[in-house]
C-alpha cells in the first residue's frame, strides 16, 4: 500500500469509527462486535504508525467514550475515566505483561483481576457519605449529569457508612440477564424495537430524560474504583475494594488477587468458561496492578492505564445458512418474522431457529433465505443475527416480502403509527388461541405439564377447546381419541387439570395473559386486592398504587377486565374451580404496620430512602410510590415535592423523619423488631 491509499484508507477508517462510536455511545444501537470494532482501530493505529505524518492528534486512539449529550447538564470528573486496551489471547496478555514490566524498571507487581461488567460506566458523587450527583462517562473528561436517574437505582447507595467526606467513586450500571430478556419480550409486545444485549438495555434505561422510565427498569450496579476522596490513599486496590463494600457499595463479588502472573491467566481461563454461571452479562476480565505506587509509575496514554488491561472473552458466535424465513402469530396478535436455520452449537445450545423481531428490523437487515449470516448470543441467552455474510449471497437472492394478512388466518393486519409490530385483528385467529393457551398452561401460570405444543395444536384445530375454560371441561374419552394419546395419558392429563385448581390467585392472574401483567406484577396486584374481584373493580388510579404498576399497566388491566367476553371467560373458570381468592397472608415481621401504605418523599437525614423502605416493610408495612386515598402515611424529608401538597388534598397523615422513627420504635408492635432496633437501618 503507497502513501496515496493508506491515506484513503485512514480517512475511510476514521469516518467508518466515528459512526460506529455515536452509535454506540449516544445511540445504544451499535451494528458491529466489540471484536470487529476494535479491529478497526488496531488497523487505523498500524497505518498512522506506518505513515506517521497522516497521523491526526485526537484520533480514535486518543478519544474515551463518546459525546456529552445536550439533552443532560454537563459534569466534569474529578480525574479521566479512562478506557482499556483489550486483548483477545493469552499472549496477547503476556505481550501486555512484558511491556508493563519493562515500564516498572524490574519491580515485581500483584495482580488484581475482576470480571469486567458490560454496562455503562457511571461516577458517584458523595458529600457527607451522601449521595448529591452522578454522570456517565461521556468524553471521559466530562459526563451527563443522570442525578435523578441514578436516584431510582436501588443498588446504589444514597447514604455511606464511614467513608470519606467527599469522594466520587466510579461503577458500572447493567442490567441482569433475566430482566434483560423479560424486557425485550415486553418491548416486542409493545411493538418497539429488542435491545440487542445488556448493556445497550442499561445503557438506554440509564440516558431517559424521564426518570420514570428509568425507574421502571431493572437495573442495578457494581462500583469498582475511588476516583477522588478526601485524605483517602489505599495502600492497595484489594483494599480499596474491601473499603468499598465496606461503605456499602456492592463490589461484584469474585475478584481475585493474585501473587504471580500465572495466576491471572488462570484466572482468564476459568472465568471464560464459567462467565455463563452469572446472573449478569460480563464481557471478559479487568487485570489490575495491585500496588498504587506501581499503577503510578506504569502511567497512562491518553486513553487508557498501562496498569490495566481488559481480557475480552471470546464471542459466542457461529456462521450458519438461513434455510426459511417464517411469520409467527402471538397470542396478542403480533406477527413476528423467525428465521429457520441450519443447526449450529453455541456455547453447548444448539440453534435451529432466531426471532428477527420485526417487519422493520428485518428489512434493515435486509436477511434473505439462502443468505449466510453471523449468529450470536446476546446476555449468553437469546440467539439473534448480528449481520449478512453479503459477499456469500445467492446470486438469485430477492428480498423477503412481509405478508399483508395474517398467514394464519388470512384476517386484516395492523400497524399502530410509530410502532414496528403489526397484529392480527381477528381475535377468532386459531394462532393466538394456541400461544394464549400455551400461556395459560405454562409453568409460570397454570403449570399443566403434557400440555405441550402438539397436544395444544390438536385441540384447538380439531375445535375441542376454544377458551380457556373449555380445558376444564375435556372428558377422558376426547383426549383419548387424539393422535398418540391413550388412557392412561388422558388420565394423567385430567388429573393435571384437577391439581391446577388449587394454584393461588396470583398464578390465575398471570395465566390469563394480560399484556404486561408477568409474575411479579402479578403477584403485587394480587397483595394489593386479594380477591379476582376487587381486582376486576379496580380503575386506573387505583391500580397505580401498586408497586411495578404503571400507567400502560393499569390500562391494559382495566381494558382487559373491561371486556363482556373476558368477564365471561372468569366466570366460567369461577365455576370450574379455580381459586378466585388469594391466600390470606401471616402478618409481616413487626406486624404493627401491617396494612399501612406509606409513600416517602424529600431527602431523610439520618437514612437513606431504601433504608427507611426496607425498615418500614421489617415493620409490616407497604412502601408505594405514589399519593392516593389508599395512602396511610406520607413521610416527608428535605425539598419534598409535590406528593406533599397532594397528601393534604387527600387528608393524608404526614409524618416527618422523627415521626417515623416514633412509629417504628413503637413498644405495641407485637412480634419482630422491638423498641430500639431501629439503630441497625441507620448509618452510624
Amino acid at each position: 500500500m503507497d502513501k496515496r491509499e493508506a491515506a484513503s484508507r485512514i480517512e475511510e477508517l476514521r469516518s467508518e469509527i466515528a459512526r460506529h462510536r455515536e452509535l454506540y455511545y449516544a445511540n445504544d444501537a451499535p451494528e458491529i462486535t466489540d471484536y470487529d470494532y476494535d479491529l478497526l482501530e488496531k488497523e487505523l493505529e498500524k497505518l498512522e504508525r506506518a505513515y506517521p505524518e497522516l497521523a491526526l492528534p485526537g484520533g480514535p486512539g486518543d478519544v474515551v467514550g463518546g459525546v456529552v449529550s445536550e439533552a443532560f447538564s454537563p459534569v466534569p470528573h474529578p480525574k479521566p475515566l479512562l478506557s482499556l486496551a483489550n486483548t483477545y489471547e493469552e499472549l496477547e496478555l503476556l505481550e501486555w505483561e512484558s511491556r508493563l514490566l519493562r515500564l516498572l524498571n524490574g519491580r515485581k507487581p500483584t495482580y488484581v483481576c475482576e470480571l469486567k461488567l458490560d454496562g455503562l460506566s457511571v461516577a458517584l458523587h458523595y458529600e457527607k457519605g451522601r449521595f448529591v450527583r452522578g454522570a456517565t462517562r461521556g468524553n471521559g473528561q466530562v459526563g451527563e449529569d443522570v442525578t435523578k436517574n441514578l436516584n431510582t437505582v436501588d443498588a446504589i447507595p444514597k447514604q455511606l457508612v464511614g467513608a470519606p467526606g467527599a469522594i466520587v467513586v466510579r461503577g458500572e450500571v447493567y442490567m441482569p440477564v433475566n430482566d434483560f430478556v423479560r424486557l425485550n419480550e415486553s418491548r416486542e409486545e409493545d411493538g418497539l424495537p429488542p435491545f440487542a444485549n445488556p448493556r445497550n438495555a442499561a445503557a438506554g434505561s440509564l440516558r431517559q430524560i424521564d426518570p420514570a422510565v428509568t425507574a421502571a427498569r431493572p437495573l442495578a450496579c457494581f462500583v469498582y474504583q475511588v476516583l477522588s476522596g478526601e485524605g483517602y490513599a489505599p495502600s492497595t486496590h484489594v483494599e480499596e475494594l474491601e473499603d468499598l463494600a465496606r461503605w456499602g457499595f456492592a463490589v461484584e463479588p469474585n475478584s481475585e488477587f493474585c501473587r504471580t502472573f500465572q495466576g491471572v491467566t488462570n484466572y482468564c481461563k476459568k472465568w471464560t468458561e464459567r462467565r455463563r454461571e452469572l446472573s449478569y452479562e460480563a464481557d471478559g476480565v479487568v487485570v489490575k496492578v495491585n500496588e498504587p505506587e506501581q499503577q503510578a509509575l506504569a502511567g497512562s496514554t491518553a486513553k487508557a492505564p498501562r496498569w490495566a488491561v481488559a481480557f475480552k472473552f471470546p464471542a459466542a458466535r457461529e456462521r450458519t445458512r438461513v434455510e426459511e424465513i417464517l411469520v409467527q402469530v402471538g397470542r396478542t396478535g403480533a406477527l413476528t418474522p423467525v428465521a429457520r436455520l441450519s443447526p449450529v452449537n453455541l456455547e453447548g445450545a444448539v440453534v435451529s431457529r432466531v426471532s428477527l423481531h420485526n417487519e422493520e428490523e428485518l428489512k434493515r437487515k435486509d436477511i434473505r433465505v439462502g443468505d449466510t449470516v453471523i449468529v450470536e448470543r446476546a446476555g449468553g441467552v437469546i440467539p439473534y443475527v448480528i449481520g449478512v455474510e453479503l459477499e456469500e449471497r445467492p446470486p438469485d437472492s430477492t428480498p423477503f416480502v412481509f405478508p399483508t394478512v395474517c398467514p394464519e388466518c388470512g384476517g386484516p393486519v395492523y400497524r399502530v403509527e410509530g410502532e414496528a409490530i403489526s397484529r392480527c385483528v381477528n381475535r377468532s385467529c386459531k394462532a393466538q388461541l394456541k400461544e394464549g393457551i400455551r400461556h395459560f398452561a405454562s409453568r409460570e401460570g397454570m403449570d399443566l405439564r403434557g400440555f405441550g405444543k402438539v397436544l395444544v395444536d390438536n385441540l384447538v384445530e380439531r375445535g375441542v377447546v376454544s377458551s380457556f375454560p373449555d380445558l376444564y371441561s375435556l372428558s377422558a374419552e376426547e383426549l383419548a381419541a387424539l393422535p398418540r394419546m391413550g388412557p392412561k395419558a388422558a388420565s394423567n392429563l385430567l388429573e393435571e387439570l384437577e391439581n391446577s385448581k388449587k394454584k393461588p390467585l396470583e398464578k390465575v392472574v398471570y395465566a390469563l395473559g394480560i399484556r404486561h401483567v408477568g409474575e411479579e406484577t402479578a403477584k403485587c396486584l394480587v397483595r394489593a386486592f386479594p380477591s379476582m374481584e376487587a381486582l376486576m373493580a379496580k380503575g386506573k388510579e387505583d391500580l397505580m398504587v401498586v408497586d411495578g404498576v404503571g400507567p400502560k399497566v393499569a390500562e391494559e388491566v382495566v381494558a382487559f377486565f373491561s371486556s363482556q367476553s373476558n368477564k365471561c371467560m372468569v366466570e366460567r373458570l369461577r365455576e370450574a374451580g379455580l381459586s378466585m381468592v388469594g391466600v390470606k397472608r401471616e402478618a409481616e415481621p413487626g406486624g404493627g404496620l401491617a396494612g399501612k401504605t406509606f409513600v416517602l418523599t424529600g431527602r431523610l437525614s439520618k437514612m437513606s430512602r431504601t433504608q427507611a423502605k426496607k425498615a418500614i416493610e421489617d415493620f409490616g408495612g407497604k412502601v408505594s410510590s405514589s399519593v392516593s386515598s389508599a395512602t396511610d402515611f406520607l413521610v416527608v424529608g428535605d425539598k419534598a415535592g409535590s406528593k406533599l401538597e397532594k397528601a393534604k388534598k387527600a387528608g393524608v397523615e404526614i409524618l416527618d423523619e422523627k415521626g417515623l422513627e416514633a412509629l417504628l420504635n413503637r413498644k405495641e408492635a407485637p412480634s419482630g423488631p422491638k423498641s430500639g432496633d431501629l439503630e441497625k437501618y441507620l448509618p452510624f
